[in-house]
């Protein structure tokens, strides 16, 4: 049986990497999904708002706006739409928040073709699995710094200035990835 375009579910793919989109996108489509790209928010919602779709692999830091801000515009048009967030700049706050403005799943890259589709049948919980043991102090100024950066939407000396830090030493903070 062929499924034509009309049948096959419509997956909105929205990353500023256009390498990274043209190769999943072709992935996607051979299992059986009908993609549309976008490289930013800007030009995802105008897409969205014609056709939302049923699907959307939305990357987290992009130029513009983050992909929390279209994670929230998605599940506002669409409760239905199953979100999974990509990011290479994974943290625990990033992961509560996008599950609390609709992501179904979020996922550290690299991420596989599989793992993504695997995610769109996950189910957020509305209660997080906590860990029993604490974390470490420099887990903890990690997260923290991950969540006033996403606050500034990426821009390092502004977040510097809120942090009472030097700009190269929250860059080498951010460049180090705290154990548990």
């Amino acid at each position: 049986m062929i499924l034509t375009a009309n049948e096959k579910p419509s997956l909105l793919l929205v990353d500023d990497d256009s390498t990274f989109c043209t190769v999943l996108a072709r992935a996607l489509e051979k299992r059986g999904f009908t993609v549309t790209i976008a490289s930013n928010v800007e030009q995802a919602l105008p897409l969205a708002k014609e056709n939302p779709p049923e699907y959307a692999v939305v990357d987290l830091k992009m130029d513009g706006a983050s992909g929390l801000v279209l994670t929230k515009a998605l599940h506002e048009l669409d409760p239905a739409t199953r979100i999974v967030i990509l990011t290479g700049y994974a943290s625990i706050v990033t992961a509560v928040e996008a599950i609390k403005l609709g992501a179904t799943q979020y996922l550290a890259k690299p991420a596989n073709t599989d793992e993504i589709v695997a995610a769109f049948g996950h189910s957020a919980s509305p209660e997080l699995q906590l860990n029993t043991l604490p974390a470490s102090v420099d887990r903890l100024e990690w997260e923290h710094i991950q969540r006033v950066l996403q606050e500034q939407q990426g821009n390092i000396s502004a977040t510097a200035r809120l942090l009472n830090m030097h700009r190269r030493t929250l860059q080498r903070k951010l460049a180090k990835r705290p154990s548990s």
